[in-house]
């Protein structure tokens, strides 16, 4: 558009009108723009000013404009005056296309409030056979939870074997600089889960299995990588979230191992200082996984402590930040004193300090064990000069005799 007057603009734009003025009276913004090469959001501007300041005549109803009141004056039942309140009015809003559906509808309005026009935003609205291709993309990689599986012959039907899960901190970092052996989160995956394949293979088939997580499953608790009592710095390899898909990963590899070697088998994650949330979530994750899988149960009892009384043979777990391996036979038989009373062999398992130790002897009516882990040293325990082996054991009671055996890898890289 060449360079002309506003005068000029005006009256080409009153000349315009009746052109693109429809047979309700609105004017076609759109055409009416395209003929006078301006945009389209000047013309409806335009026609709102020049419809309020008079240019455009009185007669209703204005270009731009709608009736918003009317009012007659009679006299002797005549009439004899009437008028008509008018305000600015959007161009109307077309039909919404075949295959869209409503987004929203957005108004101008202008310094007092007066509605110059309105639009109507659309989007396209998918049909069934979009939705039905929308989820089969969604859940491409998913997997359902875990199938009902079929029990193992030859089973020992008098036999519980205890898998004690000792301290694994998945997520751990090592640097062998530092502490002579390179650990993160996938070797960490790797090398318990491949040790547990091996222990696993090499029990007897048992009634029972028991899949016991020691605490601190996980090495950090959440994205600060540091401890959540002392605040003490933790090398993590991985975030949080990554973490805790590696852990639940690892316990699915496990269970599902023992159903291949036990009629039954029950999870229990027991809570440590590394991981008192984290915990939590793993436990509940294994129960929904295993929710159709009948020969599974998951114990989600939130106590520090686990008790479990097989026949004459009497179990019981704490991580030991809390209570110490030397408190565990007190507490025993005072808080299950009807267990303790039905039980002639007692069997105490404790964890934390990453070392094997027996605490007690049958003289105090529970032998008391602590286990090694299945984990390099960190910086910091290097450093300090702890020594300590490296293993995982499956051990197996009966139920009438107390233990009868048990079986240990021994991990060295």
């Amino acid at each position: 558009m060449q360079n002309v007057s506003q005068d000029d603009e005006h009256a080409r734009l009153v000349a315009a009108i009746p052109r693109h003025t429809r047979e309700d009276g609105t004017v076609n913004s759109s055409t009416l723009a395209g003929e006078l090469d301006i945009p389209r959001t000047t013309v409806q501007r335009r026609l709102a000013s020049l419809s309020a300041s008079g240019a455009l005549g009185t007669k209703p109803v204005l270009p731009g404009f709608g009736i918003k009141t009317t009012s007659a004056q009679y006299r002797h039942g005549e009439l004899v005056a009437e008028s008509v309140k008018q305000g600015p009015l959007g161009e109307i809003t077309e039909a919404v296309p075949k295959g869209f559906a409503i987004k929203g509808v957005s108004t101008l309005r202008d310094a007092h409030g007066r509605t110059i026009f309105e639009w109507t935003k659309t989007r396209e609205e998918p049909n069934a056979v979009d939705l039905a291709e929308a989820l089969k993309t969604a859940f491409v990689d998913y997997e359902p939870c875990a199938a009902v599986s079929v029990a193992p012959e030859g089973i020992f039907d008098d036999r519980l074997t205890l898998y004690p899960l000792s301290d694994m901190h998945l997520g751990m970092f090592a640097w062998k600089a530092e502490t002579d052996i390179n650990w993160d989160l996938k070797i960490a995956e790797k090398t318990i889960g491949d040790s547990m394949d091996k222990l696993i293979s090499m029990s007897a088939p048992s009634e029972l299995a028991v899949i016991l997580g020691g605490g601190d499953q996980m090495h950090a608790d959440n994205n600060s990588n540091e401890t959540a009592r002392s605040g003490n710095a933790l090398q993590v390899d991985g975030r949080y979230q990554k973490v805790v898909g590696a852990t639940c990963r690892l316990f699915v590899r496990i269970t599902d191992l023992a159903l291949t070697k036990h009629r039954n088998v029950i999870v229990r994650i027991l809570q440590g200082n590394h991981d008192e949330h984290a915990s939590i979530a793993i436990a509940y994750f294994l129960a929904a996984w295993y929710r159709n899988e009948p020969r599974v149960t998951v114990d989600l009892d939130p106590s520090l402590f686990w008790w479990f009384r097989f026949g004459q043979t009497f179990l019981g777990a704490t991580h030991g930040h809390e209570a110490k391996p030397e408190q565990m036979a007190s507490i025993m038989a005072h808080r299950r004193a009807e267990d303790w009373g039905k039980s002639k062999h007692r069997f105490c398992h404790t964890f934390h300090v990453h070392h094997a130790s027996k605490r007690m002897t049958e003289g105090g009516g529970v032998i008391t064990e602590t286990h090694q882990a299945p984990i390099p040293q960190d910086a910091w325990h290097f450093g300090s000069g702890f020594l300590s082996g490296r293993s995982l054991c499956a051990i197996v009671y009966d139920k009438q005799t107390g233990e009868v055996a048990r079986s240990r890898v021994v991990i060295s890289n």
